[in-house]
């Protein structure tokens, strides 16, 4: 048989190494007895390579680097053209064009090619970027940057990660986060407010806390109590147990770094102390030979016994029932009832936690849990919830929410909403698991709510009962307590007042039929457009005047809870962003949203609590701004109405709203043209839908359907050709109601002109006044009245 060459084995790319021969290939005879009698003397089946070294694809690479620089200085020595091309009209030769390839690629500088100082025996990866302050610029004669090294120097000269995802994520909350224009914060300084959370306050431009604040900061930092605050809409509840909560992380990372300091010390002391320890310990060996004799004449039958040498005691670093093992455990909860309030919540926590490098994470559902998952691994120490997803990522079992005893700061926000029974059942659960198994002695609870001492008498179709006692606010605060778990006497800060209200909201009403709500809520809009928000009770109330109103031309944005996760958060940014909107909503809305610059609220259906009245009316008129809530009151909505005025004190003396009649007619031919299109459209499309499914399943089982079966009648062409001339001709004539103006001013003449009276360009009244004004010259009017009647 003929010697056949090896053939080399090739890695993978991933994996792939060469070998360098440093040696000789070895032949190796086989021992011709192994393959019985045959004659194999002779046969080489393969050889050894003794001597060989394996090299890394990496190191190969630099290599090639090396050589080819060295190849390009030698070429640039050798290359004859190394003169200068002064004139732009000569033509480049290839020579000089690889030059500059060159040294557009290892940057090398002209003045040092023309010269020709590169020495090629200097290792590639020692060059490094030429310095305008170094001295020794003659050694350097090449400068090289790896483009690795660039991208690590990107990196660290940019923002940081936390900052860079906080300009992505969008928010329909507005912050001033410039650290250029600084503001005094020196009314906080007294509040215990500690130095990151001051400096990021003053880039926020928050000069002065709030009432809530100032009551709230000083027992919770520096008394470490318990609190339950209600306060008014728009008061900055938010911040009031934001810091506290980070006050008590910021605490527990330095009683970390201290102890983990400590630890060293004590082991290095330990070390040095058992090193002096064998020192003295060392005893001569014929000292040692001596006792061993001496012991073993002693016990010669029995075992020999020797000496045990300690040297040292083992210390189990771990505290008795707490996960200390944990590097960063959850160190805050924050539950909310909505999940557009948990991303707003998580929004004013990462502004305040700007310069303290504590990271947030949001739980909500309607996203896909496994994120969620992935934001939980990075570990952080704040988590903003609602309480269905989180509970069943703890019933899960993930790891950063298994050590729940560890948790410092526990915040239940519009606790009175979510306490109820009937709502979130997943909240008493893990109010039962932080109260047994995970209470731990230092964790704060925070609670808060705006309608937390306010009292509405539950209907009986919850509770279940008959004869049910009035609640006061006494009674409702025990018994959230008891809910919560609080353990202790807890500080009580209540600064809201009996109107429920704040003094800046105007409130007003319209007394109507159900069908005439559609037409003042569409006069409404036109006369004084601006930012609003449209209330209603049932989701499909906002579908049928989503639709109305998008027929209209008014271009509202819904929002409800059938509705996605996405588009709901998408809905609130382009409500935020555009000056006049209308924004048609649930109760989702309700609680919490801090939506900058909203200038009225309408009650289309009056809420049947006067809790959620006093939340829906609190999205306008925030922070000290003026605003609006207009209540159109049907019929059936009279009860709800007397109620809520009672409660609040307010004795039905809420003003009616002016409304122009001579521009009712115009506004109600629009919207009945509107009505009877929409109606249209939605029979015919519920029609579509339910005999669509029926035919599908029909084929399926390969089954005859019968005509009364099917939703409404089969239309044949000829019908269906009618109902579209009929919808067509509709939606032509409100087009044509539509290009005509309602609101005219025409200028009054005491000697009209040779042309008769001259008319105004059509313009809304909204342009020279709003609704707030409206209603004040209203007011003025009516005052002059009764000072003339008096008089």
């Amino acid at each position: 048989m003929k010697e056949r060459k090896m053939k080399s084995f090739r890695l993978p790319k991933t994996r792939q190494k060469k070998i360098k021969v440093t040696g000789e290939w070895k032949p190796m005879a086989i021992d011709a007895t192994r393959f019985g009698e045959e004659d194999l003397e002779g046969l080489i089946c393969c050889e050894e390579l003794t001597e060989y070294e394996l090299i890394s694809a990496t190191k190969s690479s630099e290599k090639k680097v090396k050589k080819r620089a060295f190849d390009n200085s030698e070429e640039l020595r050798s290359s004859p053209k190394k003169q200068k091309i002064s004139g732009d009209d000569l033509p480049m030769s290839m020579t000089e064009t690889k030059i500059k390839r060159k040294k557009k690629k290892f940057n090398i500088q002209p003045a040092e090619v023309e010269e020709g100082n590169i020495n090629p025996s200097e290792d590639i990866n020692k060059f490094e970027c030429s310095d305008k302050n170094d001295t020794n610029e003659a050694e350097t004669n090449i400068a090289v940057v790896p483009k690795r090294k660039k991208r690590r120097k990107k990196k660290q000269s940019g923002a940081s990660q936390s900052s860079r995802l906080d300009d992505k994520v969008k928010n329909w909350t507005k912050y001033s986060c410039s650290s250029e224009q600084e503001t005094d914060v020196s009314a906080w300084k007294d509040l215990f407010v500690p130095e990151p959370v001051l400096k990021a306050l003053s880039s926020l431009g928050y000069s002065y806390p709030t009432p809530i604040q100032a009551l709230v900061l000083p027992p919770a930092i520096r008394d470490k109590q318990d609190i339950l605050g209600a306060a008014e809409t728009g008061s900055g509840k938010t911040l009031a147990f934001a810091i506290p909560m980070i006050h008590l992380i910021l605490e527990w990372r330095q009683a970390k770094q201290a102890k983990s300091k400590k630890n060293e010390e004590v082991q290095q002391g330990k070390q040095d102390s058992n090193e002096d320890h064998e020192n003295l310990m060392e005893i001569d060996s014929e000292h040692l030979e001596e006792c061993e004799e001496v012991e073993g004449n002693d016990n010669e039958e029995n075992y020999s016994l020797g000496c045990v040498k300690v040297i040292n005691n083992v210390n189990f670093d771990f505290e008795i029932g707490e996960a200390s093992d944990v590097e960063n455990p959850l160190l805050g909860l924050v539950l909310t009832p909505t999940r557009e309030l948990a991303v707003q919540v998580k929004h004013h926590i990462d502004a305040v936690t700007k310069f303290t490098g504590i990271k947030t994470a949001t739980i909500v559902g309607g996203m896909a849990a496994q994120k969620q998952e992935r934001i939980l691994n990075r570990r952080p120490e704040i988590v903003i919830a609602t309480p269905g997803r989180l509970w069943e990522l703890i019933k899960e079992r993930h790891p950063h929410l298994s050590h729940l005893k560890q948790l410092r700061c526990l915040v239940i926000d519009e606790a009175d909403r979510m306490v109820e029974k009937g709502h979130f059942a997943e909240l008493s659960q893990l109010l039962e698991l932080l109260q047994d198994k995970e209470y731990h002695p230092k964790r704060r609870t925070f609670i808060f709510s705006a309608t937390l001492t306010m009292v509405h008498q539950v209907p009986t179709r919850v509770l279940g009962k008959k004869n049910i006692k009035k609640m006061s606010a006494e009674t409702k605060l025990e018994a959230l307590m008891q809910k919560v778990g609080l353990k202790g006497k807890p500080k009580v800060i209540d600064l809201s007042r009996k109107e429920g209200t704040v003094e800046t909201l105007t409130e007003t009403r319209i007394h109507c039929e159900v069908e005439e709500k559609d037409i003042y809520l569409y006069y409404f809009l036109l006369q004084y457009p601006g930012r609003t928000m449209v209330f209603a009770n049932s989701i499909d109330c906002i579908k049928r005047l989503n639709a109305v109103l998008t027929i209209l031309e008014c271009c509202p944005l819904p929002l409800h809870a059938n509705m996605h996760q996405k588009q709901r958060l998408k809905n609130l940014e382009r409500f935020a962003e555009r000056e006049s909107c209308v924004l048609l909503t649930t109760d989702v809305a309700a609680r919490g949203l801090d939506i900058p610059n909203v200038q009225h609220v309408i009650h289309y259906q009056m809420p049947r609590t006067t809790e959620i009245y006093v939340h829906r009316s609190g999205r306008t008129a925030r922070a000290t701004k003026a605003g609006l809530a207009l209540m159109l009151v049907g019929p059936g909505d009279v009860v709800h109405f007397k109620k809520i005025c009672k409660a609040l004190g307010k004795d039905e003396n809420v003003p009616l709203f002016p409304v122009q009649a001579k521009c009712m007619s115009a506004i109600q031919a629009r919207v009945n043209i509107a009505r009877s299109i929409e109606k249209m459209e939605y029979q015919h499309n519920k029609a579509q839908q339910h005999n669509s499914w029926f035919q599908q399943a029909a084929e399926a089982l390969e089954v005859d359907l019968e005509d009364n079966v099917l939703m409404g009648e089969r239309y044949n062409d000829s019908e269906e050709n009618q109902r579209q001339r009929t919808l067509k001709g509709m939606k032509k004539e409100l087009k044509h109601l539509l290009s005509q103006p309602v609101f005219k001013n025409y200028m009054k003449t005491k000697y009209p002109t040779q042309f008769g009276g001259l008319a105004l360009p059509a313009l809304p009244l909204a342009n020279q006044e709003t609704a707030l004004t409206t209603i004040q010259k209203h007011r003025y009017k009516k005052r002059q009245r009764l000072c003339e009647q008096i008089s």
